[in-house]
């Protein structure tokens, strides 16, 4: 059996590190393709987990459209399927890199597995274009690996066959649990460097494209206004999209409460999740990775895919107004560990990557 991973981003790379580290070990035949979607974030996550990718596409260029993008990996992708063979290509999540690998394979009649298959939040354009980009790639799809019964029920609804519908929590916390069991060393030596363990801190992040805009602009008053009367600094790795520096800047200039950084390689960012008071962020992975290390959580959207987080208890969906964040940001300061996490993780045990390699095991002994 002949396997291709194919991914672009960074949080795909965190998500497929495990599942790759799984095959490997079970001696299947396992090729990487990045296709560079998000270059710099995704090499500094392939560094962590000692990845090296046996195609490097570089997709991405300043100023490409979603359908120049999509062209590209379109062509670009073809070219290496048919000369590798694949049995099966395994995508993740909801980005034009899966969205279009799975198509790819599709056109080269190669069988796709779907990781973190059945995220839902019914609107199209919200994420955007992720939504949509999942519900392709779920129609196109061979095998979906749910990471929870809600993402199973989303697809049973789509008439996916419930045969073909695997659940088995979600990599993330593959990843997160074996960064702390074989990177623990690193976090406490980045916490010290940091200084974190000394600070009461708030990490936030914000990229989504639908939040481009008036919604950072938004959120970046209320924090601002909160952090002026309150003894508490907010930590934000700022993203590299020139639109989303542009909008968070315009905002806090030279705002002292509001400590913004380059994007941060993935340990130094598990380091300031693992110490901060509470996260803020439109991130998905974030709201899982969060579940795992028993953080509190404000979701700066209008929808989620990850009702799970807030039926938990850990996670409250906010939006991008003004007085609506600000007013989130004093309730949870009052009641911050409330409702913490008592009960086990919706996300997964961290052996999602052992049950998406043992479906494909028993599937090739048939």
């Amino acid at each position: 059996m002949k396997i291709g991973i194919i991914f672009g981003t960074r949080p795909e790379a965190i998500k497929m590190a495990p599942l790759y580290k799984k095959l490997i070990e079970n001696n299947i035949d396992t090729k990487i393709i990045s296709t560079g979607q998000h270059k710099e974030m995704l090499d500094q996550v392939l560094n962590v987990f000692e990845i090296i990718p046996d195609y490097n596409l570089n997709i991405m260029k300043k100023g490409q459209s979603l359908c120049e993008l999509t062209s590209r990996l379109l062509n670009e992708l073809d070219k290496i399927l048919k000369k590798e063979r694949f049995d099966l290509i395994l995508v993740h999540g909801d980005t034009s890199t899966t969205m279009t690998a799975s198509l790819a394979g599709f056109y080269n009649k190669i069988p796709i597995g779907h990781v973190e298959a059945g995220l839902r939040t019914k609107d199209i354009y919200d994420p955007y274009p992720e939504e949509l980009n999942r519900r392709i790639t779920s129609n196109i799809a061979n095998y979906h690996f749910a990471p929870t019964e809600l993402a199973k029920q989303n697809l049973l609804k789509e008439n996916i066959p419930e045969k073909n519908i695997i659940i088995t929590g979600n990599t993330v916390i593959d990843s997160i649990k074996w960064i702390k069991e074989n990177k623990s060393e690193n976090i406490k030596m980045i916490q010290n460097n940091l200084n974190l363990k000394k600070q009461k801190y708030i990490l936030m992040t914000m990229h989504r494209r639908e939040n481009w805009g008036t919604p950072i602009e938004n959120v970046m008053k209320a924090v601002k206004k909160y952090t002026s009367e309150k003894n508490i600094k907010v930590i934000f790795p700022i993203h590299l999209n020139p639109i989303v520096r542009e909008n968070v800047k315009k905002i806090i200039k030279n705002d002292t409460n509001i400590i913004l950084t380059e994007p941060l390689e993935y340990l130094e960012f598990i380091s300031l999740m693992d110490g901060c008071h509470y996260i803020m962020t439109d991130s998905g992975g974030i709201q899982e990775e969060a579940q795992y290390l028993k953080k509190p959580i404000l979701i700066l959207r209008k929808t989620t895919e990850r009702p799970e987080a807030i039926k938990n208890g850990t996670a409250i969906l906010v939006g991008t107004e003004e007085d609506k964040v600000y007013n989130a940001m004093k309730e949870l300061e009052k009641n911050i560990y409330k409702n913490i996490i008592k009960d086990k993780n919706p996300f997964g045990d961290g052996f999602a990557s052992e049950k998406i390699v043992d479906f494909i095991l028993k599937s090739k002994q048939k």
